[in-house]
């Protein structure tokens, strides 16, 4: 991992580099690092804990609450933070100035109460919530505390994503997305129970899709038409095909597919944007960026991996020190949740199903 610039220059803290504020002839005053409260340290949230620990400048974890104490307690103590056994209290602890959960959705209303009851700024692993209702109500409590919040859609931080962003004004009007992603059976026993869930992979793979959709036209989910399989899961699905019509102004619809699999060795994560002046075609795991006239591709791009936990990190360092809007917000978070909430209606009733406002 290479380390972030500063205009005002870095200044070492043990193994952090913090921030430092210019003060003036070529003095500099180091801005204390943020101390950061981790929910959750499974498998996703080891990886925030290692990034926390090691890559991100300004930030060191202050405090580590896992549901699994024996194993929780340990991790806080080989990295020097003190282990809580409540999310409430960890929320609540002098040392955290900020707070980032990496849990099962059904606890994301605890952790948003106990963070604006402590006026903690949250950074909240997508999805925001098992059902719309629930990221509505949610959505709308963070807005009416003004509490800033991040929701790590991490997607929106890939290389390739943020590329394809770059290139989307050359195709002109745009017409149509496919977006695709595969990989390896989950080994997480919960994701495969509802009640701890909320759903399979539509909810949980396919909100990083819903939200591309949105973030990489423009427009809103108007209607969706879905199928869902179980092929090796048995409480949630771990198969799904949408059909997304989006809404950008006066236009016709554009057209969105967004497709899903946990049931394979290999992985690959399509994204394909057809427009009036060509495509783009490109896979966020392979690091690959295609552009195609007519019938030849006409620019070829090869992006190195970064990790994307480390740079939504740093950019909640920024929103907790600096003030800087979300680049992903509650609301986000909460659009992405209705249209899988839509997809797993159309799958139930065999029919296209209109969202609702």
């Amino acid at each position: 991992m290479h380390e972030a610039s500063h205009a005002g220059g870095t200044t070492r803290r043990g193994s952090l580099v913090a921030p430092a504020a210019t003060l003036g002839a070529g003095r500099t005053m180091t801005r204390p690092a943020v101390r950061l409260g981790l929910i959750g340290a499974g498998k996703h949230g080891t990886r925030y804990l290692t990034h926390a620990q090691r890559d991100v400048p300004g930030l060191t974890l202050a405090a580590l609450c896992r549901q699994d104490a024996q194993a929780g307690a340990a991790q806080a103590a080989q990295v020097g933070a003190r282990f809580f056994a409540s999310l409430e209290e960890l929320i609540a602890a002098r040392e955290v100035d900020a707070v980032a959960a990496v849990v099962p959705p059904v606890l994301h209303p605890r952790v948003v109460q106990a963070c604006i009851g402590a006026r903690k700024p949250l950074l909240l692993e997508k999805p925001l919530a098992i059902d719309a209702a629930t990221a509505c109500h949610l959505r709308d409590a963070l807005a009416a505390a003004g509490l800033p919040c991040l929701l790590a859609h991490t997607l929106r931080w890939s290389a390739v994503v943020r590329r394809v962003r770059e290139l989307l004004p050359g195709l002109g009007r745009l017409h149509q997305i496919v977006l695709g992603q595969s990989f390896e059976p989950s080994r997480l026993d919960w994701l495969d129970d509802p009640a701890r869930s909320g759903g399979g992979n539509v909810l949980h793979t396919g909100v990083h899709g819903f939200d591309l959709v949105r973030h990489l036209s423009g427009g809103e989910v108007g209607a969706v038409f879905c199928r869902t399989e179980r092929i090796l899961t048995r409480g949630t699905e771990d198969l799904f095909s949408a059909l997304l019509e989006v809404e950008i102004g006066a236009d016709a619809p554009l057209h969105a597919v967004v497709s899903a699999a946990r049931t394979t060795r290999s992985r690959y994560g399509e994204i394909r944007l057809i427009g009036e002046g060509g495509q783009i075609a490109a896979d966020h795991v392979l690091g690959r960026v295609e552009r195609l006239e007519d019938r030849r591709v006409v620019q070829v791009e090869s992006l190195a991996d970064a990790p994307t936990v480390a740079a939504v990190l740093s950019d909640f360092v920024a929103l907790v020190v600096d003030g800087r809007p979300s680049p992903v917000t509650a609301a986000d978070g909460a659009a992405a949740v209705a249209i899988a909430e839509a997809c797993y209606r159309s799958a139930r009733t065999g029919a296209r199903v209109e969202m609702t406002s």
